[in-house]
């Protein structure tokens, strides 16, 4: 299994397809698995990079805490090991605030940038969410947890779906690398200490953000702001798609996703 020493951690990741390079980057709690049901769409025409962040599934787990700026850098570090000079990024939720740090601390790097049912600088009722997510891990069963955060995550229409529901939940329970409890507290904690605003309009590159309408976890505000901040970003709003939208919308946001790297990629 592909790992590098990246500072203090060993850090997984895995490459399918052949092309241009194309990273992508899961959010809180989730590891390079979150990507699958993307993976068949991007594979066609990218060479995909999959990372699993400090923290979560393979990679190493700190005792201490750690920020988004270091997950970033973890990922410069393999992006060097990998000798890859510049690649497309795509980062959903936590994994957008780290594509931004990339952005900002590496531009040389990042090519094209794609940020999705993400933000620059969140709001309390956010700061609140991440903050108990953080720590109902350490009172609550992991199955027990799911259900407390899959209706931030899918629209309503999904959520009546219970063959939908009950395949994600034993997905989740069986799924052999889960995160600790500390680890999602040490995430958390960074998610909550991190603002991109008044450093984003330094990104220059190609961005396009992305959100579902009906997003109530990181609203279509928070896409608004980075819209505004980010020179020339294009923003996309995805019809009858929450927060999950890599799930509920698989097809449709691939389809975004190529158009844009399509027309913004240098041949």
């Amino acid at each position: 299994m592909p790992k590098i020493q990246a500072d203090d951690i060993e850090l997984f990741y895995n490459i399918s397809g052949t092309g241009k390079p194309l990273l992508l980057l899961a959010g809180f709690a989730c590891d390079n698995s979150y990507w699958s049901l993307m993976m068949p769409h991007l594979t066609t025409k990218y060479q995909v990079i999959r990372v699993d962040n400090r923290g979560v599934g393979r990679s190493s787990t700190p005792t201490k805490p750690y920020t988004i700026q270091e997950m970033a850098r973890d990922v410069s570090a393999l992006l060097e090991h990998l000798y890859i000079d510049s690649v497309s990024v795509i980062g959903h939720s936590m994994g957008g605030q780290i594509a931004q740090e990339l952005a900002l601390n590496y531009p040389q790097k990042v090519q094209n940038l794609i940020i999705i049912s993400s933000w620059a600088q969140a709001n309390s009722i956010f700061h609140t969410i991440i903050e108990t997510w953080g720590e109902l891990p350490q009172t609550l069963d992991w199955q027990q947890y799911q259900k407390v955060i899959l209706p931030w995550i899918f629209t309503e229409q999904f959520l009546s779906t219970p063959q939908a529901i009950n395949q994600i939940l034993q997905m989740a329970i069986n799924y052999p690398f889960r995160p600790t409890a500390q680890a999602l507290y040490h995430q958390s904690q960074a998610i909550l200490h991190s603002d991109t605003s008044a450093r984003i309009p330094e990104i220059s590159c190609p961005t396009l953000v992305m959100v579902g309408k009906q997003d109530i976890l990181t609203p279509v505000t928070f896409s608004e702001q980075l819209t505004q901040l980010i020179s020339h970003a294009q923003l996309v709003l995805m019809e009858n798609c929450g927060h999950g939208l890599l799930i509920e919308s698989t097809h449709a946001v691939a389809e975004k996703i190529l158009n844009f790297l399509d027309k913004s990629t240098i041949k």
